[in-house]
């Protein structure tokens, strides 16, 4: 009954292993289309795309050009930008840095947002450093916090 069970689950193994390797080659082909939805797109494919394993560039695609690209999102191109920039100084990635400036000016921001922008990543990084290196307790953090915005909620009216 043993070997039976051990045959059972080898053969079962075997059957998910052949539907994943033809489910790979049905993502091969389907990274040749994603390339000319990138191409039509941007005008040409960027090296990065290409670098990108072929079994996963059509859903990396997908998710670049649904959100980033996507002039119907709640945040407009140049808020995007911005954001990427922002986390792009802190982790920090120099491509990325590059990209997301590029692309905030081409959205519009002027170089003083820019310039704000990696200034509040700065001030994020600091007090996260202090919040976290000193333990602050969290609970009490989130009821100062909310304290703190109702009053100002509170002036602004």
């Amino acid at each position: 009954m043993t070997k039976a069970i051990g045959l059972l689950a080898s053969l079962a193994i075997a059957g998910l292993a052949t539907f994943v390797v033809s489910d790979a080659r049905a993502e091969d082909s389907s990274a040749q289309a994603t390339y000319k939805d990138i191409a039509a797109t941007l005008g040409s494919v960027p090296s990065f795309f290409k670098a990108f394993p072929e079994a996963g560039v059509a859903g990396a695609w997908a998710e670049f050009k649904s959100v980033q690209l996507n002039p119907k999102t709640e945040l407009n191109g140049k808020t995007k930008e911005l954001v990427g920039l922002a986390v792009a100084a802190q982790i920090p990635c120099q491509y990325c840095i590059y990209f997301h400036t590029a692309a905030a000016k081409a959205n519009g921001a002027t170089d003083e947002e820019i310039r704000e922008a990696v200034a509040m990543s700065a001030i994020v990084r600091h007090w996260s450093t202090v919040l976290n290196g000193m333990q602050v307790d969290l609970p009490q953090f989130k009821q100062e916090v909310d304290t703190v915005m109702a009053a100002a909620k509170a002036k602004s009216q």
